[in-house]
């Protein structure tokens, strides 16, 4: 099971991530650009990933993943931290990461999922 503590960790490990909190949630970003967000009184996150991967995560296991809303060609993916084991959930942040920061910071970093 992750914890937002976990989460938190890995958020922080990645290049230029800013973490802002407000009162109901935390909003993470990668030069100006959304890719999480999370809510501490639900546990859950929600997580910027592929239409295609949206729709397989919440296919396979709709007790842990929910289709939160899709746009510009993304789909967002709200991730039960109770159901999700620390290294899928490494794999989750940096894939959301990963399609929202820019090709150059992109290229400076080691694909967390490999």
């Amino acid at each position: 099971m992750a914890t937002s503590n976990g989460l938190f960790k890995i958020v922080d490990a990645l290049a230029e991530v800013r973490r802002s909190s407000g009162q109901q949630y935390d909003t993470f970003r990668v030069r100006g650009k959304v890719f999480g967000y999370y809510w501490p009184r639900t546990q859950t996150v929600g997580l910027k990933q592929t239409l295609s991967e949206q729709q397989a995560l919440v296919a396979e296991r709709p007790d842990v993943f929910e289709e939160q809303f899709t746009s510009g060609g993304f789909g967002w993916v709200v991730v039960h931290l109770e159901g999700v084991d620390a290294d899928e959930l490494r794999e989750l942040v940096f894939e959301a990461w990963r399609l929202s920061a820019p090709d150059d910071l992109v290229a400076l970093v080691p694909d967390l999922a490999r």
